[in-house]
């Protein structure tokens, strides 16, 4: 059965909020994951037709939500960002440039380390949004993946899938990526790494 409701609340920074049905009753949870792909920033006072559902704590959530209006976005429309395999291609490639001797060793160490990281603050991000506690900044995420941690953020995006639905997270995490492989080259292709990498493996 689906329900018609206003946003009453919605903390766009965290990409939740509330919804009360048309005619009274119990609010629900709204999680910007429920909202179809591509569909714009809910705001308060939007009207969104939706299903309910209790999650394991007995809390209403909305789900399958549509904005008043909204066509049923059509099967296959978007296809899947295969994350895992771009990450695992990306990590293949960055260690044969360094078995060659075309990538210093400390650009691979780089990549590795801050990927970890990455992938533990996306995990840890999203065990947060189902709690409902502290959530990490995206501005703290983009960060991290800049410098050099988006392989882990692609991992994590598919393995917890998160943040894969918020379209304005995903274009700003598409920029660091190309940032980061921009200024990847210019370290590697002006010798500023390997002067970097000899110095510090050489100490």
């Amino acid at each position: 059965m689906r329900f018609a409701g206003r946003i009453t609340d919605w903390n766009g920074e965290r990409g939740f909020g509330f919804v009360v049905p048309h005619g009274g009753g119990d609010r629900a949870f709204v999680h910007v994951s429920e909202f179809q792909r591509g569909s714009r920033p809910p705001v308060v006072g939007d009207l969104i037709s939706y299903e309910t559902r209790k999650d394991a704590k007995g809390r209403l959530n909305a789900k399958t939500i549509r904005f008043a209006g909204q066509k049923i976005e059509a099967p296959g429309k978007h296809r899947r960002i295969p994350r895992l395999g771009i990450a695992l291609a990306f990590f293949l490639l960055v260690a044969i440039f360094t078995l060659f001797g075309k990538v210093p060793v400390m650009v691979s160490l780089a990549y590795v380390a801050v990927s970890l990281v990455s992938y533990v603050l996306y995990c840890l991000d999203k065990a947060a949004a189902k709690k409902e506690y502290r959530r990490i900044p995206e501005t703290t995420l983009h960060f991290i993946d800049l410098l050099f941690g988006w392989p882990g953020g692609l991992v994590a995006q598919q393995q917890c899938r998160h943040k894969t639905a918020k379209d304005s997270f995903q274009r700003t995490f598409w920029l660091t990526v190309l940032l980061n492989l921009a200024g990847a080259f210019v370290l590697v292709a002006s010798g500023i790494a390997q002067r970097l990498s000899s110095t510090l493996l050489g100490a």
